[in-house]
């Protein structure tokens, strides 16, 4: 691939900045991506480096004393529609350049560093555009907390599956209640006193096992963590991290703002590994079937897999966490304008359909027929490979 991802930084640098650049490069090790395909652009070599055809984000630091700088390259990545997001301390207005008053804006503080870091890898396309996280709790012991993380979570970008919020009226319950989780990308795990004596928490905890997601365990007062056997981050809360100290009401407690703003932190924290975990495993089974077809198959820097056709044509194959849309397989088309070193085949998203609902998959079969980018789904991996 001769793209590189440009991480361009403009505005009142210093130590914030520098923070999120390291964050960014600690992200890409955790997705296992190279960090020779991104480039840091800064105003020192952005005349000799920017290129306006190659993927570009930008993060502009505001200024507290309203001294802007570098106007004629914000108003150049302005004019070449390049992702802009403008980073305040404390005022947007009084900050942030007018030229950049369209765009949305972060306020900056330490625990949003996560959040900035995704935007960028999210407009790279190597994190999902979508912000999904799953609500695990039992009713009987948690509502109320439940509500809170769901209303926390909402308000910062998520789509967050909540069992009493998320199912529609005359949808089949638990089958879709599994389908929403296997497009998750975390879940929060409210594990108290009577998480483990509830049949359906205990089968929940079971299929984020199988599907591999990670899972944020918020673990009560006086309680121990549960067991799981793939990525998992517990949050131990102690008495007053609960509003007046209540943690036993299901319907009252509440935790305090700080709390809150932890276990959200978290979640967007365990986005990438977790992301990197479940395209492991598509990625190893995958390969260890094509090889014993006696298919040449090869991982690529950029995590998606290659095979060999003869001559200089190639088949690709990329690993999609949770369900594909149309969305993804236009996206992936995009990886021919990237390619020029040989000739593509044809391009398949390779995804597990464990628990996607029977309407779902056949509304891609039928995507299969129009679309030039094709979904492979797990169950068929051996007999597609038998036969193509």
């Amino acid at each position: 691939m001769k793209y590189k991802y440009q991480l361009i930084f403009l505005g009142n640098l210093g130590e914030n900045s520098k923070k999120i650049q390291d964050l960014f490069f600690e992200k890409v090790s955790e997705l296992r991506l190279p960090e020779s395909a991104f480039l840091v652009v800064t105003p020192a070599n952005f005349t000799q480096d920017y290129k306006e055809n190659q993927p570009a984000f930008c993060f502009y630091f505001g200024s507290p004393n309203g001294n802007f700088k570098n106007h004629t390259f914000v108003n150049r990545l302005i004019k070449d529609a390049t992702p802009i997001l403008p980073i305040f301390e404390n005022s947007f207005s009084k900050e942030i350049p007018k030229v950049l008053e369209n765009y949305n804006g972060q306020k900056y503080d330490a625990t949003v560093d996560s959040k900035i870091v995704n935007l960028a890898l999210e407009s790279f396309g190597k994190l999902r555009h979508s912000r999904k996280v799953f609500v695990s709790y039992k009713r009987d012991d948690s509502s109320s907390v439940a509500i809170q993380l769901y209303e926390a979570l909402e308000r910062n970008n998520f789509d967050v599956f909540l069992d009493t919020h998320s199912i529609k009226q005359g949808e089949l319950f638990q089958e879709e209640l599994w389908h929403r989780m296997t497009d998750c990308d975390v879940i929060v795990m409210l594990n108290t006193e009577g998480f483990m004596t509830s049949k359906w928490c205990k089968e929940e905890l079971a299929e984020a096992n199988a599907k591999q997601i990670g899972i944020v365990q918020v673990v009560w007062p006086d309680h121990t963590l549960e067991n799981t056997s793939h990525i998992s981050e517990p949050i131990f809360l102690q008495q007053e991290d609960f509003v007046d100290e209540q943690y036993a009401s299901k319907d009252t407690s509440k935790l305090i703002d700080s709390c809150v703003a932890r276990i959200v932190n978290t979640a967007e924290s365990m986005r990438a590994r977790n992301l990197a975990a479940r395209q492991d495993n598509l990625i190893t089974e995958f390969t260890n079937l094509a090889r014993t077809k006696g298919k040449e198959v090869h991982l690529q820097p950029a995590r998606y897999l290659t095979e060999d056709l003869g001559g200089n044509k190639r088949r690709i194959f990329i690993p999609t966490i949770g369900i594909p849309r149309s969305m993804d397989c236009n996206q992936s088309d995009k990886l021919r304008q990237e390619i020029s070193e040989y000739e593509i085949d044809s391009i398949h998203l390779i995804f597990d359909d464990l628990r996607i609902r029977e309407k779902w998959l056949e509304h891609l079969d039928w995507l299969n027929v129009y679309l030039k980018v094709k979904t492979l789904k797990k169950q068929n991996f051996e007999t597609w490979l038998q036969n193509n």
